[in-house]
């Protein structure tokens, strides 16, 4: 445990001289990033479509299921 703490200690002036700004270069995506990052957003939502609708089988499925073994249970 001590140990921990001392690992510790010795890391934390490092991730604040890292935190304050020890380097001042900005990156400026282009217009082809942009581009690019969009295309994958378009991917992951387009992909998100049949998974709802799955979901939604899925669930409907199951309330049908338990539907139809109230019924058979009450005969």
């Amino acid at each position: 445990m001590k140990a921990l703490a001392t690992l510790i200690g010795t890391l934390a002036p490092a991730t604040v001289f890292a935190a304050t700004g020890a380097t001042s270069k900005v990156f400026v995506s282009g217009p082809l990033i942009m581009l690019f990052l969009g295309f994958c957003a378009l991917v992951v939502v387009i992909q998100c479509i049949p998974a709802m609708i799955m979901l939604y089988g899925m669930i409907k499925g199951l309330f049908s299921v338990v539907k139809d073994e109230m019924e058979t249970s009450r005969k």
